[in-house]
């Protein structure tokens, strides 16, 4: 498990400000629970646990920056 700083990445930066509003439309009409709260413990517990711990012990270089405004 990783503590400290998480490496940046500009690809997966982009790719989560563009992602389009018309795809999660579609996703969330065809499966059932898709971006509902919670769904990630019922289909995969091990990676939800493993996702929850490791974003509690680890921070973005762009949380640094909140931290001084």
């Amino acid at each position: 498990m990783k503590f400290g700083m998480r490496p940046p990445s500009l690809k997966r930066s982009i790719s989560a400000r563009t992602t389009g509003r018309l795809k999660r439309e579609v996703k969330s009409a065809i499966i059932p629970g898709y971006g509902k709260k919670g769904m990630g413990w019922i289909k995969n517990p091990k990676k939800a646990l493993y996702n929850k711990v490791y974003h509690k012990t680890t921070f973005s270089i762009f949380d640094l920056f909140k931290l001084f405004k």
